[in-house]
């Protein structure tokens, strides 16, 4: 099982904080998957322009190669203006209308505000179901008072994350097991 954390922004620290602390999650709970932790602030990427996701090349090319081999996908994005940021938005458009297909996908925000929290349900979630995705229905909502230099401070938040991580691990086995008995329904 491929697991990529997704770290939806180039510029801030909250979302790459609980990014790490859900990949340290994933990775001491569930060590027999491969994780690949994608922090977009790391990487330089071009603007989609329609091609194919394949022909493009360097970082945007990983990235979205990355992101297509990968079972299962964990996002974590800021909200912006009450939105998600282009960055995230650009690797949305960059990937074919069924990339998510047979993907579990879970996601995770950080915001400066609770007036935000709907985002995920009337932007993200729509995307990703619009992509196929099998989309993990419960998703983690941080605020600005649950960091703290760096560090996520918030106990309860913690404890979602790894609810959410449990959660997107187990929704890849059962989908995979969903899977081998429909193909094994089959005669040829």
């Amino acid at each position: 099982m491929h697991i990529v954390g997704l770290s939806g922004s180039n510029v801030g620290s909250k979302t790459r904080t609980a990014m790490s602390v859900t990949m340290d999650f994933l990775t001491k709970k569930h060590p027999d998957a491969e994780v690949t932790m994608i922090d977009l602030a790391n990487y330089e990427m071009v603007f989609s322009d329609g091609r194919d996701y394949r022909t493009y090349t360097g970082d945007t090319k990983y990235i979205a190669e990355t992101i297509m081999a990968a079972d299962a996908i964990i996002i974590g994005t800021p909200i912006f203006q009450a939105s998600i940021p282009a960055i995230l938005k650009n690797i949305f458009d960059l990937l074919p209308v069924n990339a998510f297909r047979d993907k579990v996908v879970s996601m995770f925000v950080t915001a400066g505000s609770a007036k935000h929290y709907l985002i995920v349900e009337h932007q993200l979630k729509p995307i990703l179901t619009y992509m196929k995705a099998q989309v993990v229905e419960t998703y983690v909502f941080m605020e600005e008072k649950d960091f703290s230099r760096n560090e996520l401070i918030n106990d309860d938040s913690v404890f979602r994350l790894e609810r959410l991580v449990d959660d997107t691990y187990t929704m890849v086995n059962v989908l995979e097991k969903i899977r081998i008995e429909k193909d094994e329904a089959y005669d040829f």
